[in-house]
């Protein structure tokens, strides 16, 4: 956990109380803050290996889109590892800045973040759709699979997207669409995470 300033100056914008590290790309290890909140899980180093592990043919110039940003580190992680574009969404004030600054420090032009609530913005639909979504929301608010049905029926996945799930339910509960294939699953503690091949429907 960061350690918190201890001088009368107030604290920067982006900093925060817990830390991620970049596991690798072209910012291999760089270590940042991000402002903690109630129910925020950011995804540990071990899963995020294992995720990419899984997603390493398809990130280089992938379009990525993560709705329930957090702390940012599948939107860097990604950003890192060569994807062409990405766009994070969170409501939270001090999360947006801290991602925002994040960006500034890494000379990141190909990385957007807005203050947004992910089930509004995915009302609309997208110029163009994307090939790679992380799928992480807040447990206990029934906010996943609204999302997943979104993505699908507003347009916003490629034919042949990926999409990346944590969930506190076993897979086999959530009704996915049925045009996506579960590709791998894991279990993490009380965490299943999950990635998902989008099939054209």
């Amino acid at each position: 956990m960061a350690r918190r300033p201890t001088s009368g100056k107030a604290p920067v914008a982006h900093g925060g109380d817990g830390q991620l590290r970049i596991i690798a790309g072209q910012w291999r290890s760089r270590q940042f803050s991000f402002p903690m909140a109630h129910g925020l899980r950011p995804t540990p180093n071990r899963v995020r290996e294992t995720l990419f592990n899984w997603l390493a043919p398809y990130v280089e110039a992938a379009k990525v889109l993560d709705p329930f940003a957090g702390s940012g580190a599948l939107f860097l992680e990604a950003l890192s590892r060569g994807a062409g574009s990405a766009l994070a969404l969170d409501l939270n004030p001090a999360a947006v800045t801290s991602l925002r600054g994040h960006l500034a420090t890494l000379h990141c032009d190909n990385g957007q973040v807005l203050q947004s609530d992910a089930l509004a913005y995915l009302q609309g639909q997208p110029a163009t759709p994307f090939d790679l979504v992380f799928l992480d929301p807040p447990f206990s608010q029934d906010l996943l699979l609204p999302a997943c049905t979104l993505l699908e029926e507003r347009g916003w996945l490629a034919d042949d997207a990926w999409v990346y799930t944590e969930s506190e339910q076993v897979l086999s509960s959530l009704g996915m669409p049925g045009n996506w294939r579960l590709h791998r699953e894991q279990k993490a503690g009380q965490v299943h995470y999950a990635l998902w091949e989008r099939r054209d429907a």
